[in-house]
């Protein structure tokens, strides 16, 4: 269950592991991948998959604004029929959570997931959302306390075999990935079925929301996926659709294919390309602007007044250095990886920021210096195993949840 290169000595391992596992490969045995027909730029909002108007939105788009403003109103109907709600009655507080991207270090956000279960305090989730491995974690969490079981062995029951086959030395230079991901397509299927669908849909008929997100990588822009809408659609393709989008959350670029989604723009077939949702951001909770409306929406009777977020980081909040060999493939690692440290704080800092701005109280929990594990290569069971136990220790007798970050 991976995610782009968050860890530093994790996302240059796997580089290289996949770099060097089929070494034997020839050039014949690799080739350039075809693409269907990309949405021309001007008509990138009007591609649709399964023909919903709430299937997904561009999430920094002001133009999709208001119908994700409108999105979040029917989920407040939802909740007050489900209620029962008088008119004048307002909506019960509600929690919101984010599980953001790390590769292995999801593990820390399951065994989290499974403590606080634990604890007993664990809540309903109104709105779940998930990157890269948060996305894999989020539909479990969404579904409920019942899916632990599953949650658990789902990261600590894997190894890198369950997520990725190198495809030999010359795929980065003849490939669309140095690695494939049908390992880790096969895992999603098994845990993304019929039954956990049903789950999903159901949640959003009670007027809860799973937003998984990827990166359009055509059009440059996040794509927030509406996987409660999509489940309960009934549309015949709701199921591979779902499956797509949580392997687009995960695929990494350059070490994973990107996943083409088939989309029809007024009748006419094109392929978009998706990529990891950390491409573009590692965790995201809300529209900031969405706050905005907020005090006219609780006064409505759409949202509750009273809200308590929680983001889940599956990483450190300082990234924790060391040496760097005098290689291309080293430095550029450690570069890119040191990018994306910085900008999952950014990320993290303007979640906490518009938290505050809307009186939404705000909490976080990262891995602590108090993890000492040390991974041995990627996906090591007994790394995995550790930092299951390190987040459900802590979860299960009171996680300590930071109120913001560190100065």
């Amino acid at each position: 269950m991976t995610a782009p290169a968050e860890d530093m000595l994790t996302s240059e391992r796997i580089l290289r592991r996949s770099l060097l596992a089929g070494g034997a490969a020839t050039l014949a045995g690799c080739a350039f991948s075809e693409r269907g027909a990309p949405v021309p730029r001007d008509e990138i909002r009007e591609a649709t998959v399964l023909g919903l108007p709430n299937e997904r939105f561009c999430v920094t788009d002001p133009i999709d604004l208001p119908r994700i403003v409108e999105e979040f109103n029917e989920a407040g109907r939802r909740q007050r029929r489900r209620f029962g709600l008088g008119p004048r009655e307002p909506l019960p507080p509600s929690s919101i959570i984010a599980f953001s991207g790390g590769g292995e270090n999801g593990a820390f956000g399951a065994g989290l997931a499974c403590g606080w279960t634990t604890h007993g305090t664990r809540p309903t989730f109104n709105v779940v959302t998930g990157i890269s491995t948060g996305a894999l974690t989020a539909p479990l969490v969404f579904a409920g306390p019942h899916r632990d079981a599953e949650l658990r062995e789902a990261y600590t029951g894997i190894t890198a075999s369950d997520v990725l086959e190198g495809r030999g030395l010359l795929a980065a230079l003849l490939d669309d990935a140095v690695a494939d991901s049908a390992p880790l397509a096969r895992a999603i299927a098994r845990h993304m079925n019929e039954g956990l669908l049903a789950e999903i849909a159901e949640g959003y008929r009670d007027g809860r929301q799973l937003i998984i997100a990827t990166t359009n990588l055509d059009a440059q822009r996040p794509v927030g996926w509406n996987l409660g809408a999509i489940a309960a659609s009934g549309h015949p393709r709701a199921l591979d659709l779902a499956r797509q989008v949580l392997l687009a959350s995960t695929a990494i670029p350059g070490l994973f294919p990107p996943v083409m989604i088939d989309v029809t723009v007024n009748g006419r077939p094109h392929q978009e390309m998706h990529v990891d949702g950390g491409t573009y951001a590692q965790a995201y909770l809300y529209p900031p602007a969405l706050g905005e409306s907020r005090e006219a929406r609780i006064r409505a009777g759409l949202t509750p007044a009273s809200v308590t977020a929680y983001v889940v980081r599956n990483g450190r909040l300082r990234a924790p250095g060391g040496p760097v060999r005098r290689r291309a493939i080293d430095i550029a690692g450690r570069a890119i990886s040191t990018l994306i440290s910085a900008a999952s704080l950014g990320d993290i800092f303007r979640i906490q920021a518009a938290a505050e701005r809307h009186g939404i109280a705000f909490n976080l929990a990262h891995i602590d210096d108090d993890f000492t594990a040390e991974e041995s290569e990627p996906f090591a069971m007994a790394y995995l195993r550790a930092l299951f136990d390190y987040g459900y220790g802590k979860a299960s007798v009171g996680y300590p949840w930071k109120r913001g970050l560190p100065p």
